[in-house]
């Protein structure tokens, strides 16, 4: 999964979780023409310019957790999904299971206003 936008951390993703978003209603326009782009789904997410594409729209947060760094993502053009990333100080190797449901239970209480959320994808899945 790669990242996008600039993260502050420079450790490298050792785990993921990309959630998909529930329906949201499309923007509407009052003049003609196309579409504002849509709004974060969450309030922390501040943008987070793509320097190879200074178009695209990326929207990130960072918080760091004893020993690691949670990384939620945010891209305008996939509006449905939300990407959820552990970073830390592991080279070469994979996350510990023991430490995805911390990461999971940190992810839980930051998208908790937008409700439930399906898995679309993981590594390593949550248990």
């Amino acid at each position: 999964m790669p990242s996008l936008g600039t993260p502050r951390s420079r450790w490298p993703v050792v785990a993921w979780i990309r959630l998909k978003l529930p329906d949201r209603p499309a923007p509407i326009s009052l003049m003609p023409g196309i579409a504002p782009p849509p709004d974060p789904p969450l309030d922390v997410l501040r943008p987070n310019p793509v320097p190879t594409d200074p178009r695209k729209r990326v929207y990130s947060y960072e918080a760091d957790h004893d020993g690691w760094v949670l990384r939620l993502v945010w891209d305008a053009d996939d509006p449905e999904l939300l990407e959820a990333e552990y970073r830390a100080p592991i080279y070469g190797a994979r996350l510990d299971r023991r430490e995805v449901p911390r990461f999971w239970a940190a992810v839980k209480e930051l998208t908790a206003p937008l409700g439930p959320l399906p898995v679309d994808g993981a590594d390593p899945r949550p248990g």
